[in-house]
């Protein structure tokens, strides 16, 4: 089991190590895996960032009330309907998407992925411990409130891997959670009003042009 650790001095630590590269929105990393999953552009798996984030500058979900320019194309969110591995692709995809599980109280699924995906990009032995750390913290120990659904075996591996963090140690976990969204959430997503009311006001938008 790791060591315990608080939660100011986790968001602290996460704060040091999380770097935001830059991303074209809709254009998927190099190296992806063979699952195509998305490279994020910026990870928002803790409530510290997110609240600095919102209190610096909109986000991109405020963006879509207010401001034209910065809302997806009618492509674009038709694009999401045909395929999950599209939308994760999408700045706009996710956040959208992330709105939904917000509403289903299911949110903390997709910031578990994107924190494993941040996790995967780590090359530094001492900056992996930490993230991995940090993740087990927030998303697999029993005692989070923030903890996803992930079965026995997959814990008991994850618990092993602990004595020894590497940045895929997530790999299975981060799949399972996946599966679990693009079966479970995304049909209901795409039935959703928050996809039908974007998808309306995109359709209104072309043809007022």
């Amino acid at each position: 089991m790791p060591r315990s650790v608080s939660g100011v001095e986790m968001r602290k630590r996460q704060a040091a190590h999380i770097e935001v590269p830059p991303q074209v929105p809709g254009q998927p990393r190099a190296n992806t895996c063979c699952l195509c999953w998305c490279g994020c552009c910026k990870c928002p798996w803790t409530e510290e960032r997110m609240e600095r984030s919102e209190r610096q500058t909109c986000t991109k979900m405020d963006s879509i009330e207010a401001a034209e320019d910065q809302q997806p194309s009618l492509d674009q969110v038709l694009s999401w309907a045909r395929s999950f591995e599209m939308m994760l692709r999408s700045l706009e995809g996710r956040e959208i998407f992330q709105e939904f599980l917000r509403s289903e109280y299911s949110e903390d699924n997709l910031l578990f992925w994107l924190a494993c995906e941040e996790l995967r990009k780590e090359s530094d032995l001492s900056v992996v411990e930490e993230k991995a750390r940090i993740i087990y913290e927030d998303y697999v120990s029993i005692l989070s409130p923030k903890e996803v659904s992930l079965d026995s075996r997959v814990r008991e591996g994850i618990n092993q891997n602990l004595a020894q963090p590497s940045s895929l140690m997530y790999e299975e976990a981060q799949l399972q959670i996946y599966t679990l969204m693009h079966r479970d959430s995304f049909p209901r997503f795409l039935n959703s009003c928050v996809y039908r009311d974007l998808l309306a006001s995109r359709r209104r938008a072309c043809l007022d042009t």
